[in-house]
């Protein structure tokens, strides 16, 4: 396999929740593989930030601020990329939120939230961009799932259960899209300490249970994802779709450490 498998030059790529964290490294990741990338996110300053970003790489961008939990808003941002670049080859949904919160005490208010910006929001996103991707025969589109999806975390109930069906959303779509031309996969993280979970996993006994169970004794570095969104971008994944990869440092193969 050449390394032209890895080539997404002329490419257009969207990053749902592109300008920060995990995101953030995946669309430059993207942008440094060759594509043109348009990073969204609720905040203006910082999809002006990441566009600038992207544009030093040599790339093409567009700043178009996003809420997943605003259908208008994912259906503008499909518009005007579109528009801008012709077709859009890979979606990347990488919005999320969560909350630690003993499950008895979680509000519906709370869980509503989490829900629909992990699941609906994610949904949407695959609705909207995954339309345009059946018509034009071709699409590649990466969620965002977490370890959360396959095992237990405590106190983060909603988020789990929201994770755990972004995975299931991920296989129903793949079986659906597959005839299309279209591969749908998921990428599940191990621990990256990001804005979403730094007070989770820093300098708390959780924190140090988390690193405990992990094999490499480090938690990840950001720009450690990129790589297997780029995988899942390209061509070399090809016959690759309904499948979650887990980057987590060996944290799901691990049984006792010491």
């Amino acid at each position: 396999m050449s390394n032209g498998y890895f080539d997404l030059t002329g490419r257009c790529a969207v990053v749902v929740g592109g300008t920060s964290g995990l995101g953030r490294s995946i669309s430059l990741g993207l942008a440094s593989a060759g594509a043109d990338v348009v990073a969204a996110s609720r905040r203006a300053d910082e999809v002006d930030r990441i566009a600038g970003e992207i544009e030093g790489l040599g790339r093409r961008s567009l700043r178009c601020v996003a809420d997943v939990r605003n259908r208008a808003s994912i259906e503008t941002l499909h518009n005007d990329a579109r528009r801008k670049f012709g077709r859009v080859d890979i979606l990347v949904n990488s919005a999320g939120t969560t909350l630690r919160v003993p499950t008895l005490e979680c509000s519906e208010e709370d869980w509503s939230k989490i829900l629909d910006t992990n699941l609906t929001g994610t949904l949407r996103a695959c609705q909207i961009f995954g339309r345009t991707m059946i018509e034009q025969g071709y699409g590649r589109i990466v969620n965002i799932a977490s370890l959360a999806t396959l095992v237990a975390f405590r106190d983060v109930a909603a988020y789990g259960a929201s994770k755990a069906a972004v995975g299931a959303l991920t296989k129903s779509l793949a079986v659906e899209f597959a005839p299309h031309g279209v591969t749908v996969n998921a990428i599940a993280p191990g621990i990256f300490p990001t804005a979403l979970n730094d007070e989770l996993v820093s300098n708390t006994e959780r924190g140090r249970e988390l690193l405990m169970r992990t094999p490499m004794n480090r938690f990840g570095r950001l720009d450690e994802i990129a790589g297997g969104a780029i995988y899942l971008a390209s061509d070399a994944a090809s016959f690759v779709t309904g499948e979650i990869l887990v980057i987590d440092g060996g944290y799901l193969a691990s049984g006792v450490n010491r």
